[in-house]
């Protein structure tokens, strides 16, 4: 980076941390805490005014890179909305996924960035794949944004999609378990076909004294209560 680009840099963060001690919400900061979203400083933006922060400056890689670096929230939000995607290798996507602390963070980055990466189907499943909750829960947002998008997926691809998620809701951390129960409507907006599909896997579970299965067996339930009551 030369030194007018540094320069320029300097100035656009500035400008940027500027916005946001203006446009300070403290009320919202305190309820996030209270809510356990828990950043090092958190301005409590909401989103509709970091759309309108977002709008004023270009979508530039080195931007939204010194962007995402920032311990603070809104500068984690507006670096997904300003990241260009035919920069953004996968081993950046990597980087950016270990470096997210909050479902909030996760549940942005996958609906702005990483949904429409053209690596997104592998990543989301690689990403579905970890132990770390976070990435897991990165994963299956991606996968269940992608599922919005996109709709048909392959006998193989569903089938394996279905059984992360299944497993991930049964036996994952709340973070996850939210993420799986994300992806897992989704999949059952799509289409009759695949609420049909899911109503079949969990059949089996209604009578269940296990309390996930349980909860599994609820959640489609109350998203296709029309097969149930069949």
């Amino acid at each position: 980076m030369n030194t007018i680009t540094s320069d320029l840099l300097h100035e656009q963060l500035k400008a940027i941390k500027t916005q946001l001690r203006l446009s300070m919400n403290g009320a919202a900061s305190q309820s996030m805490r209270e809510k356990g979203l828990l950043y090092k400083i958190n301005f409590g933006v909401e989103l509709p005014r970091l759309k309108q922060i977002a709008a004023a400056f270009p979508q530039e890689h080195h931007l939204a890179q010194a962007l995402w670096k920032e311990e603070i929230r809104e500068c984690k939000i507006l670096a997904t909305m300003l990241q260009p995607v035919d920069s953004f290798l996968p081993e950046i996507a990597d980087i950016w996924v270990e470096r997210i602390q909050t479902q909030e963070i996760a549940e942005i980055a996958s609906m702005n960035l990483f949904q429409h990466l053209p690596y997104a189907p592998q990543k989301a499943l690689q990403w579905m794949a970890s132990e770390e909750p976070l990435t897991q829960a990165c994963g299956l947002l991606t996968a269940a944004r992608l599922l919005m998008r996109k709709g048909d997926l392959s006998e193989r691809a569903e089938n394996e999609l279905l059984d992360q998620a299944m497993t991930a809701f049964l036996s994952g951390p709340y973070v996850v378990r939210s993420a799986a129960s994300a992806l897992l409507r989704r999949y059952m907006q799509h289409s009759d076909g695949h609420a049909f599909t899911l109503c079949r896997r969990v059949e089996s579970l209604k009578n269940s004294s296990n309390e996930a299965e349980q909860l599994l067996y609820q959640l489609v339930a109350s998203e296709v209560d029309p097969f149930f009551s069949k």
